[in-house]
């Protein structure tokens, strides 16, 4: 029985060579494209093969301003030329490449499927590229944000006054990176002690810079000893002469004044979340607001509440965060922060302000902070009785 041999066809060998070639092509130009992280250079990398090594008579990217050759300018003309989209991973089009063929002639099949194949590398090239791009922005963004976080804990009290037989602390949490609460406590000339709690309107970085803003001011006026209901009124006023954009971002506010030889108190409520005030026979004082926020309207004026600080009463100071943190739709809500803070039997204003924190996470579960949270305590010992 004779053996039959088959002799490969020589068309069939060419066509497997041509293929070998068409994909070592690819390759190569696929390594060329992907050699770069910068958009631009994606492209024109990508220009130079069509023209240079496809041998085409130009090519452009339409509305970028990149084009390569004398044929086809960059600036959308040509739209009848072949086209090749370059589509991110969820089927948009970032941008297309657009080809003029030597001499008027249609593309080869070898030339649309080299083309299809580089348009799919450089589609890969140039969203990474993109997204690079953002990773570095972002990242740039967020050294910004950690810095200005650090600052802005830096304006907080950085070594609290050391007071005979009163315990003072503080407690601040953002929530985000930087926030618009703000606190302060200064040591005055006559021996008494200055204590602020304010929220400036909204969150993030504009109300972070309307309070660094709002300190200055504060210190810049406390240092001269002016009253509180006049400080109140001073700080209103220019908080309102400061603009538009200023007074949409206005500022709730809560002052005191501590004479501690004495035991007594002076306070401005400025559209602020009531203090409270306890005394040691239980007495309850809520410190109500006496004007609207700070620079919200002009010409404001503020009324000084006096109330005597005996000892082993106890003083919270807080921002809304602290009310406002929510378990599904069921707030914190004011009476349970007085009903925690008047039950609490610590002595010390660290120890307080440890389990009113621990108490609002109890409460919510985990829940993420929905807005910045500040709190004062001031406690006086029982030692300073009479």
């Amino acid at each position: 029985m004779a053996m039959e041999i088959q002799v490969p066809d020589p068309n069939e060998t060419i066509d497997l060579q041509q293929q070998v070639a068409r994909l070592q092509a690819l390759l190569e130009a696929s390594r060329q494209v992907h050699a770069t992280i910068r958009e631009d250079e994606v492209l024109e990398s990508v220009l130079r093969i069509v023209v240079r090594e496809l041998e085409m008579a130009g090519a452009a990217f339409p509305g970028t301003g990149l084009a390569y050759g004398e044929d086809l300018p960059a600036n959308g003309e040509g739209a009848a030329l072949p086209s090749f989209p370059l589509q991110d991973r969820d089927g948009r089009t970032m941008t297309e490449l657009r080809v003029a063929p030597p001499e008027g002639r249609e593309l080869t099949i070898y030339e649309s499927d080299f083309l299809e194949g580089l348009a799919l590398q450089a589609a890969v090239a140039l969203e990474n590229a993109r997204n690079h791009k953002r990773n570095v922005a972002f990242a740039r963004v967020q050294q910004d944000l950690d810095s200005a976080r650090a600052i802005q804990r830096s304006l907080l009290p950085q070594q609290l006054p050391k007071i005979p037989g009163y315990s003072v602390g503080f407690k601040s949490t953002t929530c985000y990176e930087v926030g618009g609460d703000y606190l302060d406590i200064l040591e005055m000339p006559d021996g008494s002690l200055l204590m602020a709690v304010a929220d400036v309107a909204g969150k993030g970085l504009a109300s972070a810079m309307m309070s660094v803003i709002f300190r200055s001011a504060f210190r810049a006026m406390a240092v001269s000893g002016t009253a509180l209901d006049e400080l109140s009124a001073r700080m209103n006023q220019h908080h309102w002469l400061e603009g538009e954009e200023a007074r949409r971002r206005y500022v709730t506010a809560i002052f005191l004044r501590l004479y501690p030889e004495n035991g007594e108190m002076e306070i401005v409520n400025a559209g602020h979340n009531p203090g409270f005030v306890i005394h040691p026979d239980g007495t309850q004082i809520q410190i109500e607001s006496s004007g609207t926020p700070l620079g919200l309207l002009p010409g404001m004026q503020y009324e000084i509440q006096r109330c005597s600080f005996p000892a082993g009463s106890r003083l919270l100071f807080y921002t809304d965060g602290l009310t406002e943190s929510f378990r599904g739709d069921e707030e914190f809500g004011p009476e349970r922060l007085m009903d925690d803070f008047s039950r609490c039997q610590l002595r010390e204003a660290d120890g307080i302000l440890d389990a009113l924190w621990t108490a609002i996470d109890a409460f919510v579960e985990g829940g993420p902070q929905g807005d910045d949270m500040t709190a004062l305590v001031l406690c006086r010992g029982m030692e300073q009785a009479a």
